[in-house]
């Protein structure tokens, strides 16, 4: 069975959402969310990327992510996935509660529902590239290697 997710607020799998809010440290900062995070990143050692870290929801960071008045750094395309890997990862990795919401899907297919985003998500046709899902999947089987899963299943104990 695929599982389907977008909204924040959905349950249970709105903590796969971008904008659900699950604050983690990385880079030696404080990120509010993985949106927060990925916006940023596309600014990376600007005052904007500060602005955004900084920003009161991840609806504004989004917003201030994509002004396109200011300029992307130039490797963006080549290493946007991978910024979203370590965002998403580092949020898995910083709460157990979600984490175990993910190691509990099982080896099912994870797809953002939009169709509005044919790159993160199904887009409109269904046939979308669902990166966002795809590494959620990456991430659950590299956290399922370090964390041993509990009798109850919540994955919270790293692996020794």
């Amino acid at each position: 069975m695929t599982i389907y997710f977008y909204g924040a607020n959905e349950v249970p799998y709105g903590c796969f959402s971008n904008f659900s809010e699950h604050g983690f440290d990385l880079d030696g900062l404080w990120w509010p969310t993985s949106e927060h995070y990925f916006q940023a990143q596309k600014f990376k050692g600007t005052r904007h990327a500060d602005l955004i870290r900084r920003a009161r929801t991840p609806l504004r960071a989004a917003e201030l992510g994509r002004d396109s008045s200011k300029p992307l750094r130039r490797d963006w395309e080549r290493v946007k996935d991978d910024v979203m890997r370590r965002a998403v990862a580092a949020k898995f990795r910083e709460h157990a509660d979600i984490r175990a919401i993910l190691l509990s899907t099982g080896d099912e297919e994870i797809v953002e529902d939009t169709t509005t985003d044919h790159y993160w998500g199904r887009g409109r046709t269904g046939n979308g590239k669902n990166m966002l899902g795809r590494i959620l999947v990456s991430t659950r089987n590299q956290l399922r290697a370090e964390f041993a899963e509990t009798p109850d299943g919540d994955g919270s104990r790293p692996r020794r």
